[in-house]
């Protein structure tokens, strides 16, 4: 709904949903919705049960994740050392820079007033280790501040969960009577080393309390920025046509990706008038590219869109959606044989018409035919598990299957002559029946299965004709019979 532009009102409880091992379960669910039972992990079918209006939308987690890493360069304001920890959480390693901030409270209250102005709320703690840091946040107090002395005090009143243990972990502990960090702590050294001596750390209780602790060491590796491609003209004076100006905007930027061995997907192009108003312009690459002659031509009659105003006074360029792209000799005479001709095509043609104008199919996983097969913007990233067909499915499958009427029925077997399109067909050979059930998490109640043969009539022609039903299936009258491809 905040993706639409409508956020729902703060007294609608709303859960974002994924997919779990038995069915949809709660990702994530606002105060009302908490405030009603619900919680993280349970299956969404429980939940509409304990709160019938309960709305949901399906939780972005790849999106979450990749906000989540922008997120930690932005963070880069307040120190150099910036990681992102699990999926939900941030590691700043704010030594020596918390004192610039005004001291460590005051730099508690200027991160949370910041992560506000965009629209996020945060649980903020200060401490020694990152473990400690990861517990106090979710489970101490608000925008707690821990010192390295009284670490042993604050975190063992925090529950055994602040571990980051599994769940099998911290239900085995639980049962042993050991509900928080401090009771874990007073279990001798010896017994925990012989109990989970084989574990794996994020099962190991005894690890992960020497990394809170501060006694197994457990630094920030930051991680760098990507580097950032960009070409600009500032110009002496206002000008009202930026056209002249983008071949060589384009020739220096593809410069610069090629000393980087570097390609790009993306443009944007920022044209700021005199006037201090600022237009926007982007194209999407459908293979990674810097030629120059052809990006200039994705910004083809696309200038002619912006008010010139006043003039403007400085244009940039910059690429996105970066990659690897060395150098590659593919012909004896230096030339380069590549399969390009076809994303170019593609790229003019978005450019032209938009994203959603040129598309490509892709697979989905369903053994419904119709449902199997889906269409993507051209641009768009392909899926990375697309799943494969178990059978040949034909090379055009029709939007609606069409009804044939049947002259000639077999018992077993496809109708030795039927009608389709006012032509009569005669079966001369076949192959099948592959039967399709229906989907019952997806069809109404009643739908029949089909029976799918391979046919080819008498002229050759190969076509994917299915029965629809079966005479003692006890879902309707006489079975149906329809062509719903054609093969080559």
């Amino acid at each position: 709904m905040e993706r639409q532009g409508n956020a729902p009102p703060d007294d609608i409880a709303l859960v974002l949903a994924r997919e779990g091992h038995h069915g949809p379960v709660v990702h994530a669910a606002n105060r009302p919705a908490r405030l009603a039972g619900i919680r993280a992990g349970s299956r969404l079918v429980d939940m509409r049960a304990i709160c019938p209006d309960l709305q949901v939308a399906y939780a972005d987690q790849a999106g979450d994740l990749a906000a989540l890493d922008r997120l930690v360069l932005w963070a880069r304001r307040w120190c150099p050392w910036t990681v992102r920890d699990g999926e939900d959480g941030l590691i700043l390693d704010t030594t020596g820079s918390d004192h610039l901030l005004g001291g460590e409270a005051a730099m508690l209250v200027k991160m949370e007033t910041q992560l506000a102005l965009l629209g996020l709320g945060a649980r903020l703690a200060v401490a020694p280790t990152w473990g400690a840091a990861w517990a106090l946040a979710r489970f101490g107090p608000v925008r707690a501040i821990c010192g390295a002395d009284d670490l042993a005090v604050k975190l063992g009143t925090l529950p055994v969960t602040g571990l980051r243990l599994d769940g099998a972990t911290v239900l085995l502990l639980r049962r042993l009577g050991l509900k928080t960090i401090g009771a874990v702590m007073d279990v001798p050294r010896l017994s925990l080393t012989r109990r989970f001596a084989k574990a794996a750390l994020p099962a190991n209780p005894l690890l992960r309390l020497d990394q809170a602790l501060g006694q197994l060491a457990e630094p920030v590796s930051s991680v760098d920025p990507a580097p950032r491609f960009m070409a600009q003209s500032r110009l002496a004076e206002p000008i009202f046509d930026p056209s002249p100006y983008l071949p060589a905007l384009c020739a220096d930027l593809c410069d610069q990706l090629d000393q980087a061995g570097q390609g790009c997907r993306r443009l944007h192009l920022t044209i700021y008038r005199s006037d201090g108003d600022i237009s926007h312009l982007s194209v999407a690459i459908s293979a990674l590219s810097r030629d120059p002659v052809h990006l200039h031509g994705l910004f083809r009659d696309k200038l002619d869109r912006i008010n010139p105003g006043y003039g403007f006074d400085l244009i940039t360029l910059a690429a996105a959606d970066l990659g690897a792209m060395p150098q590659v000799q593919s012909r004896l005479d230096g030339g380069a044989d590549d399969d390009l001709q076809l994303a170019h095509l593609l790229d003019r043609l978005t450019a032209r018409f938009g994203d959603r104008a040129v598309t490509r199919p892709v697979l989905r996983a369903s053994h419904i035919p119709e449902r199997a097969e889906a269409r993507l913007p051209a641009m768009a990233d392909m899926p990375a598990d697309m799943p494969v067909p178990a059978s040949e499915r034909p090379l055009r499958l029709l939007d609606q299957p069409e009804e044939v009427r049947v002259l000639y029925a077999v018992p077993e077997g496809p109708p030795a002559q039927f009608i389709w399109r006012r032509q009569t067909h005669r079966v001369t050979r076949y192959a099948g029946p592959e039967r399709i059930a229906p989907e019952w998490w997806r069809d109404r109640p009643g739908t029949r299965l089909r029976d799918y043969f391979k046919v080819e009539d008498q002229a050759g022609r190969r076509l994917w004709l299915y029965r629809e039903g079966l005479h003692t299936d006890g879902r309707g009258g006489d079975p149906r019979w329809f062509i719903h491809g054609v093969f080559v």
